[in-house]
């Protein structure tokens, strides 16, 4: 019999290849945000392709502008995505606790386990640490304020703002229990809270505006008015400047009459459009931003101010939908369709210095309780931007108790106890499936130990220590960063969402039994 030619067909050697290489991908992701976990967590500077600097902390923020070129390690990317959806929080989380269960699942892999029964057994101790979490949750009520805000701050723990919670922690609340009624609530449609940033000042001067904040600023160049009360605010997405031919044309005039004509014209077009607004009974006009010509000319101003009309311009695409929810107007497309039903209303609309920087605030509108104004004020752009995405954040938490009412301990406390449940219970079952179990239950440990890692702490210790005051039943034991000990974390008053952590628990199981499923690339 001859020896089979070398380069023969092997079957064994690639897939092992493939699997390990995706998980070495997956896993230096997972390290590269790893060290961003928790209160004490570093932050991020990513400098995108543009040159954009972006100094920030969320692990959803840090994965999207990473360019991760490897097709396994993009799944991790997309995975802290799902988790920004779904929960909103926890992004960090999520790809640690993933990149964590690849691990114990190459570990197995060297065992001689099957890939397949590796992901079924760990979807089913998903299932099953999802099912802890629930019995060890509490009830919440809406109308708890304090519960609310508790978890808000923990939220913006982990931020740059972390000094700042106290302000925003019940601009969080407020703004999300404004825009809906605890009692039937479902869900929050997060787009009825804006967000508007302006830089000057400092986050101190940040604050919930009831009704809407706009940044562009009032057009005075005419001597219009800046303050108007009892507005009849109108929306219009057409132009108030002379029309232009559709292509480039010129037109010689030789004559100068003609020229007066022409220009007795343009005044005459404008002056009706304005008469027509005025007569409405119109004095604030937003209008939409146009790439195609001047939304407005001096010409045009002139006459709204001379009718009393406050005139702000470049009102964007997307905030104009959040114009209309809040004040009641209808967008006005063409001049001659003007009529007073489009209009909406507001006690008043004013042009206001605040920290600054102005704004124009709409206050006292018609059908208060739909929309918030949130204005946030920093610094600079950096820290202005990291402000909002704490901000997100915290809006983010309160959504989740709203969809799931109910509130589970942080600090390292739900895992350490989910995983020594699922210690016991991989006891009682037979073969692969325990050991895949064991494995499962040991990588939660991934959370309390980069916690205490982060703080500085012995990561060892603190986590023997941990599971030692949980095996004599102290359910709420955590890791207090503050004091690098380990206390009854209640009273720290660091409590989560429970979808935060069943949902992180799912999305990293589910995205690691895809990664075990590929055997070629």
């Amino acid at each position: 019999m001859t020896a089979p030619k070398s380069g023969a067909f092997k079957d064994k050697e690639k897939p092992a290849e493939v699997r390990s290489s995706n998980i070495t991908a997956a896993k230096a992701v997972a390290d590269a945000v790893r060290t961003s976990l928790g209160p004490r967590g570093m932050d991020k500077m990513i400098q995108s392709g543009k040159g954009d600097v972006v100094i920030t902390n969320d692990g959803a923020t840090i994965l999207k502008l990473m360019a991760v070129m490897h097709p396994a390690a993009k799944m991790l990317v997309d995975l802290s995505a799902a988790q920004d959806v779904e929960a909103g929080d926890g992004t960090t989380s999520v790809v640690v606790l993933a990149g964590s269960l690849l691990t114990a699942a190459e570990r197995l892999l060297e065992k001689g386990i099957h890939p397949t029964t590796i992901a079924e057994a760990f979807t089913a101790a998903a299932a099953k640490a999802t099912e802890f979490l629930t019995a060890m949750a509490t009830k919440l009520d809406l109308n708890d304020r304090e519960s609310l805000l508790k978890s808000a701050s923990t939220s913006l723990n982990s931020k740059i703002v972390s000094q700042y919670s106290t302000l925003l922690s019940p601009i969080a609340v407020d703004s999300v229990l404004r825009v809906i009624d605890p009692v039937t609530a479902t869900n929050v449609d997060l787009k009825d809270i804006r967000l508007v940033t302006k830089v000057g000042g400092t986050i101190d001067d940040t604050e919930l505006v009831e009704g809407m904040v706009l940044t562009q600023n009032v057009l005075k160049s005419a001597g219009g008015p800046s303050r108007i009360e009892k507005a009849k605010i109108a929306l219009i997405q057409f132009q108030l400047s002379p029309p232009k031919p559709d292509m480039e044309n010129q037109i010689i005039v030789n004559d100068y009459r003609q020229m007066d004509k022409i220009l007795k014209e343009e005044r005459q077009y404008l002056l009706n459009m304005c008469k027509k607004i005025k007569k409405s009974g119109c004095n604030v006009l937003l209008i939409q931003k146009s790439i195609l010509r001047d939304a407005v000319n001096d010409l045009s101003l002139h006459f709204l101010s001379k009718l009393k009309i406050l005139a702000i311009k470049d009102i964007e695409r997307d905030e104009v939908e959040f114009i209309c929810k809040s004040t009641g107007c209808k967008p006005i497309a063409d001049v001659e369709s003007f009529s007073d039903d489009k209009l909406g209303y507001a006690e008043l609309v004013e042009e206001v210095t605040s920290a600054g920087a102005k704004v124009v605030k709409v206050t006292g509108v018609k059908n208060a309780g739909k929309t918030v104004s949130v204005l946030i004020h920093g610094s600079n752009p950096l820290v202005l931007e990291e402000a909002e995405r704490s901000l997100h954040d915290a809006l983010c938490v309160i959504r989740c108790l709203v969809k799931n009412r109910a509130l589970i301990a942080g600090g390292g406390a739900p895992e350490i106890e989910v995983s020594q449940k699922l210690m016991d219970y991989a006891k009682t079952l037979k073969g692969m499936e325990a050991y895949c179990y064991q494995a499962f239950a040991e990588a939660l440990e991934i959370i309390p130990t980069t916690l205490a890692e982060n703080a500085g702490l012995n990561p060892i210790a603190i986590v023997t220590e941990l599971r030692n005051r949980h095996a004599k039943g102290d359910k709420t034991a955590g890791i207090n960063v503050r004091k690098g000990t380990i206390s009854n974390i209640l009273e720290e008053n660091v409590i989560q969402p429970l979808l935060v952590s069943t949902s992180a628990i799912n999305l990293a199981a589910e995205t690691v039994k895809m990664v075990m499923k590929i055997d070629d690339m």
